[in-house]
């Protein structure tokens, strides 16, 4: 693959389908914070209508399905207290280690940023023993992602310059995080977990890749 970019100034992540295949984890708790409320099992997960969507959104979804639109909040905080509490972690992507270390050596500003709650980045960095010291989570913005406010809020917190946005890449494998990354005027980076190239390109990705790993060798080769 041919370089197209200079080195970037600082690198932002987002978590689900980029550094973890969470979707299990996350559907679970799901299902069984709606068996409690509700007494039934969720049939199906719409990804194409709910993929990185804040999870106050997806509950009143599945509320307004069930004919209980009046319990999205109970549905939100009961699927989060599963969530918190399951000691099974998600699934590590590959190249995520690899990508890390290597921000980590070259002292590159990089942190997450997630429509997830902070207690389940938190707590899943914890169970992979991944590097990450700066995160943040859906408790952390006024207006979720496809809102610029996350992307912009992990930039402030690294200390990258507004002028340096411009040459800053954000990782997302949704259409509604790289909206958000586009809105911050950064440079978004598709990661192909949920949706194809073609998808990706076309809501504005500047590249993609399958994994973090392809991105981390093509990193490599861009001089510092």
């Amino acid at each position: 693959m041919k370089n197209k970019f200079a080195f970037p100034t600082g690198i932002l992540f987002d978590f689900d389908g980029v550094v973890v295949d969470s979707f299990q984890s996350h559907f679970n708790a799901w299902n069984q914070a709606h068996i409690e409320l509700f007494s039934t099992k969720i049939k199906e997960f719409p990804n194409e209508k709910l993929s990185g969507k804040s999870p106050h959104i997806i509950a009143q979804y599945f509320c307004d399905k069930a004919g209980y639109s009046e319990k999205g909040l109970d549905f939100f905080q009961l699927k989060a207290k599963y969530l918190h509490t399951s000691t099974i972690p998600p699934f590590l992507l590959p190249g995520v280690v690899e990508i890390q270390d290597f921000l980590s050596e070259n002292k590159i500003p990089h942190g997450i940023s997630s429509n997830a709650t902070r207690l389940f980045v938190k707590n899943s960095i914890q169970q992979l023993n991944l590097g990450f010291t700066t995160f943040f989570g859906l408790e952390d913005y006024k207006y979720p992602k496809p809102h610029p406010e996350a992307y912009i809020t992990l930039a402030k917190h690294l200390k990258i310059p507004k002028e340096n946005y411009m040459n800053t890449w954000v990782f997302e494998d949704s259409i509604t995080g790289t909206k958000s990354a586009l809105d911050a005027g950064m440079i978004p980076i598709g990661i192909l977990t949920m949706n194809s190239e073609k998808q990706m390109l076309e809501a504005g990705s500047q590249i993609v890749f399958s994994t973090l790993l392809e991105a981390y060798k093509y990193l490599k080769n861009l001089e510092l």
